[in-house]
Order: C-alpha cells, then sequence, then structure tokens
C-alpha cells in the first residue's frame, strides 16, 4: 500500500523501497550486517510489502536489540510482533 494515498504500490515503487530498507540494514556490529546481507540474499526479491513494513519497523530497533532479537536472546518487543506474526524473524534466522 503506498502511505499516503492507501493504493497499492507500483512495482517501481516496491523496488524503491525495497532499496531503502537494504540500504538501512547496513548496521554497526558485523554480526547484523551478515544476517542481513545473507537475508536478501535469499528474500529480497521475494519480499511482500508487509513483510517489508515490518522490516522497517525491525530496523528502528538499536543494534544490540536487534541482534538479542535475531538470536532468540530475547522476546521480540512490540514493534517486532508483526515480524513474528509475518515468519519475518524465521526467515532472518535461517
Amino acid at each position: 500500500m503506498h502511505p499516503a494515498s492507501g493504493s497499492p504500490e507500483s512495482p517501481e515503487e516496491h523496488a524503491a523501497a525495497l532499496r531503502r530498507l537494504r540500504w538501512r540494514a547496513r548496521r554497526g556490529l558485523l554480526e547484523n550486517d551478515l544476517m542481513f546481507t545473507r537475508f536478501f540474499a535469499r528474500h529480497g526479491d521475494s519480499l511482500d510489502p508487509a513483510r517489508a513494513a515490518a522490516l522497517g519497523e525491525l530496523l528502528e530497533l538499536d543494534d544490540n536489540t536487534l541482534l538479542a532479537l535475531l538470536l532468540g536472546h530475547i522476546e521480540p518487543p512490540a514493534q517486532a510482533q508483526a515480524a513474528q506474526r509475518l515468519g519475518l524473524l524465521d526467515m532472518l534466522r535461517d
């Protein structure tokens, strides 16, 4: 969905949004970088808008919290609930 109008994203808009997510996924911790690089190599081209939005929410977390979440050391905080519900965390962890 296009946030301003509520209409579906065009393929070009979705591709641009994915490029922005890839850029935002560049993190300060090497471990996070490695996990996101692998994730985008495996799933980047097939990431649907709902999972892309959930990934954007995950990327709001600080690096240490994000790493602990990805390693399964902490329960998902409120910002990660959509990611968990959509299976995004499992995709990032595999």
